[in-house]
């Protein structure tokens, strides 16, 4: 299982653009071949450089995560998306080494 987490800084007024275009590509994505879950975390403290957001999703092996990311899905969902980028984004493909949640 892969967990790839991107980080992505928007300018202000593209936040809530952002939030509605991840809200409306967000079933196709999870809907993919592998993808075992798809979700958006927002930094909570405010940030001069820009509004922080990060999507953390979940992959069955890096073979799927690989074919969604040369899908034609991905190609135009990330077209839009970094038009509202303020900054570079960053992203990690991770493996689970530990984990107890309550």
């Amino acid at each position: 299982m892969i967990t790839r987490i991107v980080k992505m800084v928007f300018r202000p007024e593209e936040a809530l653009p952002f939030e509605a275009l991840f809200e409306s590509k967000k079933p196709l994505i999870a809907a993919s071949e592998g993808c075992l879950g798809v979700e958006l975390l927002k930094e909570t403290s405010s940030n001069e450089s820009g509004i922080i957001y990060f999507t953390r999703s979940i992959w069955d092996s890096e073979n799927s995560l690989n074919k969604y990311r040369s899908s034609s899905l991905f190609d135009e969902t990330w077209k839009q998306t970094k038009a509202k980028f303020a900054d570079k984004p960053e992203a990690w493909s991770t493996k689970i080494v530990s984990a107890k949640f309550e």
